[in-house]
């Protein structure tokens, strides 16, 4: 009988491991590409994408001593301050890797606006993956992919998501969040 934990992936093992640390000090949720990959599509990648509830610079200072005393290192390297003001508050993302690793990475960033909260306040988990993390869900990921991130990769992986979930996805709620997507990531008109 195999055991369960050596089926696991390099990256299925790095984010439950990674999310046991961080779920102690924000919300969270993974999104991106990953999502796909969790669900059995076949493409490349090295990193996953995380948004965290925004944390003061305090409890931020302490998810980042605990991942580092967890064998973990931001890419970005610095103190918990620098990262915190030259990246986080910024809107930008930071990386942590295991010490002495380059892949698989993960990309933190703090939710900026009502869109990143929405996916944060509409989280799940999916069975389907094994894994014991937070995903967006299938709708919020469906419509990033086609309606703002729209590379082949995206395309493919949307259509992935559409035919594991084919009986069980909520078109309205695609087309909901798509709308959100077009005022608040787009702009009213909905041009890029």
């Amino acid at each position: 009988m195999v055991n369960e934990q050596d089926e696991k992936t390099v990256l299925d093992k790095f984010i439950e491991d990674i999310v046991k640390i961080i779920n102690k000090h924000a919300d969270y949720v993974i999104v991106g590409g990953f999502i796909a990959i969790a669900h059995g599509r076949s493409r490349a990648t090295e990193d996953i994408d995380m948004i965290i509830e925004p944390l003061s610079e305090q409890k931020f200072a302490e998810l980042h001593k605990e991942l580092l005393k967890s064998g973990f290192e931001c890419i970005q390297g610095g103190s918990a301050s620098f990262l915190y003001r030259t990246y986080l508050l910024h809107g930008d993302g930071i990386r942590y890797v295991r010490k002495g690793e380059f892949i698989p990475q993960l990309e933190l960033k703090f939710a900026k606006d009502k869109l990143d909260e929405y996916t944060l306040k509409t989280k799940t988990k999916l069975p389907f993956t094994g894994l014991d993390v937070y995903f967006a869900n299938i709708e919020t990921t469906i419509a990033f992919k086609e309606e703002l991130l729209g590379s082949r990769k995206d395309i493919e992986d949307a259509k992935h998501l559409r035919i594991v979930y084919e009986d069980k996805l909520n078109d309205k709620e695609i087309e909901k969040i798509k709308k959100m997507i077009r005022l608040v990531k787009l702009g009213k008109n909905g041009k890029r």
